[in-house]
């Protein structure tokens, strides 16, 4: 049954996340999913009411549960987990519960995280009067399901699957969008087409205690830093949810098609595997000293890795793989979706798996260098691992001086960007660092001679008098914000003249209000009219590193209070209104919230 009432505007990606490293479930504030991709993060999504959202948020591609007459509404997470809990009050005081989670806990010495969102209802006063719609869509909002009813169930049928929704709610209720009293507590639990075993309640409530209990022991072990504690936890909990835990792959971000701008036409599909990006989240994550995720990763890494080498590609590696190792991401627009805010197009799979980027070199090496050092993995690295990682090494070698599509993928412009040879110099550095770890000093020695000739290409090419910076390309004329990776890959000390130069010419240029843009020069689209987020991280990197701990501070808390209402960040920012645009939740983003706070934080030795 389609239920058509007048739709709400969606707010400015007030989105909380729920998942369990294998699918993920945006909630909007008052309750609804609105967007689920089953049964992995670059499936078609099952909700999808996020991309149909021209008129406001539609019911239909959505699961909701509506309060009559509904005031106010609260949402947080429960505190050190994925847990979310939403509260709908109406005029008289009565009030509802609503606890989204997708399970995750140890079951027989494995971890169990099932494609399945499970949702828990109880009233919280009064008797309110509630309707729950579940309208899930195929084919990218176009397909309708079959419903068939059981006992306990209503089962979905799709083109791309079935999905059953097994509930101790009245499934005629459900089924017609009545509304009605919640009289106690009620549990819905949305997942593949297969029989629950135990009762629905207590099944959820197991779910919910298990669940919770596994993300406070993971969030226990994180070695904070005393300050900002509260938003590197949320940062930390959001990275590991875009681990795809099967494989180990790290998504960019669990979206497609949320424009970087309003009507900018810059809608993209980022719910694959960055190989630049997922070397940022392993490091920021080590960080905190939860390993776990780069063991994962590196086992999907090095399947990479070895298949370029023993596979047809000669070595290439492709900027970005799907999270199952696919190479094919060809690109395709939904034509039938209206996009995020009416915002099209929403595209699908991602053009630039088609590019030469030569900094993914670098990203695989620094991915996997601290492997050989750290004493705590289960399995350090080795001399078979070096010998595969210096086959990427190779390719920085021989492609370093080339030109590429850079790291911000331009589609119709090539140039040896900066930033890529600047990767291909840490891929031999850290080789040669991981050479000399391993008592092999011949490799050392080679490793560092190559570091050392490209070292010396970026100090003669890159810098330009004229504008007393580094600059976006060899030779070339124009800013651009990724040369601050400069001090954090460790390529010039920070407090360098010619680094703390180009600090000064970036904030000149590109720099709105503490919120930075991408670089100046016109791309494909024009000139990039929102401020990119890590973009702003890196600023607040430069400062910290250079010496103005104030102004550091100062930005980062600034960055801080524009998350949305859960802590979270998207990939842009409009500095004029504040407003979040951009992919969500962005790995990057999240990433530099925990090395802003790293870098920033007083020393525990302060207060113990």
């Amino acid at each position: 049954m389609v239920i058509r009432e007048p739709s709400r505007p969606p707010a400015s990606l007030e989105l909380a996340l729920a998942g369990n490293c294998t699918i993920g479930a945006l909630i909007e504030e008052r309750g609804s999913i609105v967007w689920c991709c089953m049964p992995r993060f670059d499936s078609p999504p099952v909700f999808d009411a996020l991309l149909h959202s021209a008129e406001g948020l539609p019911l239909a591609g959505s699961l909701t549960v509506e309060l009559e007459g509904m005031t106010r509404h609260e949402q947080a997470y429960d505190h050190g987990t994925a847990i979310v809990r939403t509260r709908l009050w109406d005029a008289q005081g009565q009030g509802v519960e609503i606890t989204d989670f997708a399970p995750r806990f140890i079951n027989r010495d494995r971890i169990f995280h099932p494609a399945q969102l499970v949702r828990r209802l109880k009233p919280l006063a009064g008797h309110p009067r509630i309707r729950i719609t579940v309208q899930p869509r195929g084919d990218w909002g176009a397909a309708r399901p079959e419903v068939t009813r059981g006992s306990h169930h209503l089962r979905y049928v799709l083109p791309e699957g079935t999905w059953r929704l097994t509930t101790s709610a009245p499934l005629t209720y459900i089924q017609d969008a009545t509304w009605f009293v919640l009289q106690g507590s009620a549990s819905l639990l949305f997942g593949p087409d297969e029989t629950l075993e135990g009762g629905i309640d207590e099944t959820a409530r197991e779910f919910e205690e298990r669940t919770s209990l596994y993300w406070r022991h993971w969030t226990r072990r994180l070695a904070l830093p005393l300050e900002w504690q509260d938003a590197v936890i949320r940062a930390a909990i959001t990275l590991k949810l875009c681990q795809y835990e099967d494989t180990g792959a790290i998504v960019a971000a669990l979206t497609t098609s949320i424009p970087e701008a309003p009507n900018s036409g810059r809608n993209w599909d980022y719910r694959y595997c960055w190989l630049r990006d997922a070397f940022f989240v392993v490091r920021a994550l080590n960080s905190l000293s939860e390993m776990g995720t780069m063991e994962s990763y590196l086992h999907w890494l090095y399947d990479i890795v070895r298949g370029s080498v023993q596979g047809n590609g000669g070595g290439h590696v492709q900027p970005l793989y799907g999270i199952g190792l696919e190479e094919q991401l060809t690109e395709r627009i939904v034509e039938h979706a209206a996009g995020y805010r009416g915002m099209g197009p929403v595209r699908v799979g991602n053009q630039a798996h088609e590019h030469f980027q030569h900094d993914v070199y670098g990203g695989i090496v620094l991915g996997a260098a601290q492997a050989f050092h750290d004493h705590r993995l289960l399995q350090r690295a080795g001399v078979a691992d070096f010998a595969a990682l210096e086959q990427m090494g190779e390719q920085a070698w021989r492609l370093h001086d080339q030109p590429d599509a850079g790291i911000w993928e331009l589609r119709t412009r090539a140039r040896v960007h900066t930033s890529s040879v600047l990767m291909c110099w840490a891929a031999c550095d850290r080789l040669a660092t991981a050479a000399r770890a391993l008592a092999l000093p011949e490799r050392a020695a080679l490793w560092r001679q190559r570091a050392q000739t490209i070292r010396a290409l970026i100090l003669a090419r890159a810098w330009n008098d004229k504008r007393q910076a580094f600059v976006e390309s060899l030779d070339g004329e124009h800013l651009d914000a990724s040369v601050l990776l400069m001090a954090e890959v460790g390529f010039v000390e920070p407090r360098d003249p010619r680094f703390a130069s180009t600090l000064a010419a970036l904030e000149a240029t590109l720099l709105d209000g503490h919120f930075m843009r991408r670089y100046e020069a016109p791309d494909d689209f024009g000139r990039p009219e929102v401020a990119f987020n890590v973009c702003s991280f890196w600023r607040v990197d430069a400062l910290a590193r250079t010496g103005r701990l104030d102004d550091a501070r100062e930005a980062f808390e600034a960055l801080l209070s524009h998350r949305n209402k859960m802590g979270l960040l998207s990939e842009d920012l409009a500095a004029g209104s504040g407003e979040l645009w951009g992919n969500f939740p962005q790995t990057y983003s999240m990433v530099g919230i925990i090395n802003g706070a790293m870098r920033l934080s007083a020393p525990w030795e302060t207060v113990i």
